[in-house]
């Protein structure tokens, strides 16, 4: 019998080292695919870090509890928006899937904040979170890929028409007739990416891949990859948007981001330039946008993203001419969550451990 129960706990031993490398292996790869950045010291080195004893979750890390417990099997997890997590929230040590100032103001032994989106902007505002140096990690470049196929989607929807033939089609309409300024070939044309992190270049290498000509603007300096033919820092933009034939913003929303595509700006565009925003709302004004669609000063834009949002139903956006708006939506994909949830797993583990995290928010810039 001795013997038997030996046997079954070297099983699950080895059952567990099974998992355990596998896990690691998927987080590595998950690294690796992504160029995911780890943060230059150990957590451990920062002041107040302790192992964690409890730990609130929320969005889909609320559904996976088991999973976050294999990691850290020490620790309680409470799922936000319970009453156990009103009664417990003084003493939760970090967060996972929320950020709010309710909870951060609550929270007064909160020292780290994983966030399940690569937005920050409204956890970072919260004065307590820089004012106790809580550190906050986000998805930085695990959604790029995909918002980089959803603003080349736009891109592509304006230069074939298909803003124009969809419509056509649900109203049973034949019309061969081809609009001025339709129908162009992206080969040549010039692209302007606003914020060349992680998405900007994500969508600077599929425009290039599709013979466009790509230029960008960064704040943290004029390095790029090498089919971004310039880079060029934030106070270059009007001369960069007066040369480009598409400007696709993907910057963070920052004091200095906020409202940059505005009258001033859309009167240095192109007539024929297109404006795609799939980062921020708020970086664009929006009555200054409607103006420039109905005057003409430029030829259209793609929004997932609007100022404000959700956008209501009678706001006179929806009808501005050559919009096309989608509701906050180009991070969805089929591919699931498994990527955002390798990151919350791997960083659970680090920071349980003390070591380096990944995808480290800078809270003084905003991103």
């Amino acid at each position: 019998m001795k013997c038997r129960s030996l046997l079954i706990s070297a099983c699950l031993g080895v059952l567990s080292a099974a998992s355990a490398s596998g896990a690691e292996s998927s987080a590595a790869n998950v690294i690796e695919h992504y160029g995911l950045q780890q943060g230059d010291t150990p957590v451990k080195e920062r002041k107040g870090w302790r192992q964690p004893k409890r730990i609130l979750i929320g969005g889909f890390a609320a559904r996976s509890g088991p999973v976050l417990q294999s990691v850290a099997p020490g620790v309680e997890f409470i799922v936000a928006g319970t009453p156990e997590a009103k009664s417990k929230i003084a003493s939760v040590d970090a967060v996972i899937g929320v950020c709010d100032a309710d909870m951060v103001n609550a929270g007064k032994s909160i020292r780290w904040i994983q966030l399940v989106t690569a937005g920050v902007e409204n956890c970072v505002s919260i004065p307590a979170v820089k004012e106790r140096n809580i550190l906050v990690t986000n998805m930085q470049r695990i959604t790029g890929p995909i918002i980089a196929e959803h603003a080349i989607a736009m891109t592509l929807a304006f230069t074939r028409g298909l803003d124009l033939y969809i419509p056509a089609q649900a109203r049973g309409e034949w019309d061969r007739s081809v609009p001025p300024g339709r129908m162009a070939v992206v080969n040549g044309k010039t692209m302007l990416v606003v914020g060349l992190g992680g998405i900007g270049t994500e969508v600077a290498k599929r425009a290039h891949a599709l013979g466009m000509k790509v230029t960008a603007t960064r704040n943290s300096g004029r390095t790029g990859p090498d089919f971004v033919s310039y880079v060029g820092l934030p106070d270059e933009l009007p001369k960069l948007a007066s040369e480009a034939d598409f400007i696709v913003n993907t910057a963070p929303l920052t004091p200095q981001t906020k409202g940059i595509f505005n009258a001033e700006l859309f009167a240095k565009m192109k007539p024929t330039a297109y404006l795609i925003n799939v980062a921020r709302g708020g970086s664009v004004v929006t009555s200054d946008l409607i103006d420039a669609l109905k005057s003409n000063k430029i030829a259209g834009a793609g929004l997932d993203v609007t100022d404000p949002e959700p956008l209501p139903s009678d706001h006179p956006l929806w009808k501005a001419p050559n919009v096309i708006i989608t509701p906050h939506i180009s991070s969805s994909s089929d591919l699931g969550q498994d990527a955002q949830m390798e990151v919350v797993r791997e960083n659970l583990r680090r920071y349980a451990a003390g070591d380096k995290m990944l995808s480290v928010v800078d809270v003084a810039r905003g991103y």
